[in-house]
């Protein structure tokens, strides 16, 4: 049922309340404003949810794109320690023997 047939059908009952007797009115009456009511806070609350679901996939998409720059940057610097130690290395053989 989508937001438009609920409202239809609440409007209704609304309709179909109002023609009971003035004794039988009020209880139902209070029924239907709860039941709107929480249909309301219903909707708040998946708005919320749809809300803090697009926060947490933009959130995972920042922390994949920083994952992978770490892992080149780590690379970058792996290839430049071996080559230092490459130098170095020969350096210090050669002054060893």
């Amino acid at each position: 049922m989508n937001e438009q047939d609920f409202q239809q059908r609440l409007g209704d009952l609304l309709k179909q309340i109002d023609s009971l007797p003035e004794g039988q009115r009020g209880p139902l009456h209070d029924l239907a404003k709860e039941t709107k009511d929480r249909h309301d806070r219903m909707k708040k609350t998946v708005a919320d949810l749809q809300e803090s679901l697009d926060y947490l996939r933009l959130s995972v998409k920042y922390l994949v794109f920083d994952l992978e720059a770490t892992r080149r940057e780590n690379e970058y610097l792996r290839r430049l320690i071996e080559a230092q130690n490459r130098r170095d290395g020969g350096d210090a053989s050669e002054g060893s023997d």
